[in-house]
């Protein structure tokens, strides 16, 4: 995705909320008391996105957990005072979201306890999905984290960033070189991620969702 930067004021979280623009036709996240603006998904991006949450809610019907785990069409999460995320997609616990005081009047969630899943669609801000976010989530103990990248992202200027790397735009580091279509599934083990990364053939390994039987290859082509 293609950031535009605002003015270098240092906001808190509460004070991006209120300045928050409401039936805005962009998404904005704060990172680090910066207000930074995110275009919505389009393409592939967009298309990735829709399947995935498709297929992680017929797996949650399939695991019994219909009336329990859901899909938000908007969140913003609250790692700490100065940042606050809007993921691609989260499965939320519904068990628990009773005690997210701003969930109702704001759809802000705070609790760790209330997430189950977050998956970010890698664009051109490759760096908030492999750094920043990664780094909050596992701060805020969010217990699983999916990155998602590949190699035929378009529909982005400049082809610049998924933590599903869709575009295969993340640091060599990450995703190898020569860079690949890759999934990292991040687990949370004693306050830490653990990273496992999924290319090609290979079938996806989700504590939280044992019986997504999908290949990494299999996930990529849901945009085709």
């Amino acid at each position: 995705m293609t950031q535009t930067q605002f003015e270098p004021k240092i906001f808190t979280f509460d004070e991006f909320i209120e300045w928050y623009p409401e039936d805005s036709l962009f998404r904005y996240e704060l990172h680090n008391g910066a207000i930074v603006e995110m275009p919505k998904p389009r393409g592939k991006h967009s298309n990735l996105t829709g399947c995935l949450i498709e297929r992680l809610l017929i797996t949650i019907r399939e695991m019994g957990k219909g009336g329990i785990w859901t899909i938000p069409r908007e969140s913003i999460v609250k790692p700490s005072r100065e940042s606050g995320y809007e993921p691609d997609i989260i499965v939320l616990n519904k068990e628990t979201l009773g005690l997210e005081t701003r969930w109702a009047s704001e759809s802000i969630i705070q609790n760790a306890t209330s997430v189950k899943l977050i998956v970010e669609v890698v664009s051109s801000n490759w760096r908030d999905d492999y750094y920043d976010k990664l780094r909050d989530y596992e701060e805020m103990e969010i217990n699983e984290y999916w990155i998602v990248e590949d190699t035929a992202l378009d529909g982005f200027p400049g082809l610049k960033q998924v933590s599903v790397d869709y575009a295969a735009l993340g640091g060599k580091k990450f995703i190898g070189n020569p860079k690949i279509p890759t999934i990292s599934v991040c687990v949370l083990v004693d306050g830490e991620y653990q990273v496992s990364k999924f290319t090609g053939n290979t079938q996806i390994i989700s504590p939280t969702f044992p019986q997504f039987n999908f290949t990494a290859q299999q996930v990529f082509d849901l945009a085709n």
